[in-house]
């Protein structure tokens, strides 16, 4: 029997530019690996689930990830994500634009519910669930049973894998709870696309006192702004 473990603490983040210009996907973009790094340095494990191209191929119009602390343990998950849900400010002379006189670009942060009540329930005949043998190191446990899961949302053309549990009832589970987040995160577009003023939309995200400032090129995170 195998030893029991505490369940992964997770939760899901979506990184969007609204319906700002072409230089907030390009915030999106450099903002995201920022996110990354600093759970990196809280050991959490890190999944790019999904994302979104930017105007004309520039940046990342969205970005979803999952967070993840494999002790079980929710409180690094949830000062990471405190300390970055709402919106995100890049002070930056745009360089697509050059001389366009704007320098403040804002994107905005949310964390997925994927009880979102405007999430669509998933029915079984939605969705196509197949088994796959999970990858690894060659010779672990892992390898010789079939215990990925891949579960297809045929309605939506979502499509999500878990593998890192050796339990395929578990995996199947955290498949499920990715799809819902995926959902939840489309969910949230519609939302937003259904605004009558593509423009006030985004100007409801520049109201937000920014949680996060990044200046330059480089994306220098300003402490100050915390």
């Amino acid at each position: 029997m195998e030893p029991a473990t505490s369940s992964p603490a997770r939760a899901w983040i979506l990184l969007s530019a609204g319906h700002g210009p072409a230089e907030c996907a390009l915030a999106v973009a450099g903002i995201a690996p920022r996110l990354i790094a600093e759970a990196a340095a809280l050991s959490l494990e890190i999944r790019e689930l999904e994302r979104a191209p930017g105007p004309a191929g520039e940046g990342l119009a969205s970005i979803v990830l999952e967070l993840e602390d494999m002790s079980g343990e929710t409180s690094t998950v949830e000062r990471l994500v405190e300390a970055w849900v709402g919106t995100a400010l890049w002070v930056a002379t745009s360089p697509l634009r050059p001389h366009h006189r704007r320098r403040n670009w804002f994107i905005k942060i949310s964390r997925l519910d994927p009880a979102d009540p405007g999430v669509p329930a998933l029915a079984d005949a939605d969705l196509e669930i197949s088994v796959e043998r999970s990858g690894g190191p060659g010779g672990q446990n892992v390898n010789k049973r079939s215990t990925a899961v891949r579960v297809l949302h045929r309605p939506s053309g979502l499509a999500v894998v878990a593998r890192e549990e050796r339990s395929q009832h578990q995996n199947r589970r955290i498949a499920l709870e990715r799809l819902h987040a995926l959902l939840a995160a489309q969910a949230a577009a519609g939302r937003a696309a259904g605004e009558r003023a593509r423009w006030g939309e985004h100007q409801a995200i520049e109201r937000g006192n920014p949680r996060r400032v990044f200046r330059g090129p480089g994306f220098t995170d300003d402490p100050r702004a915390r």
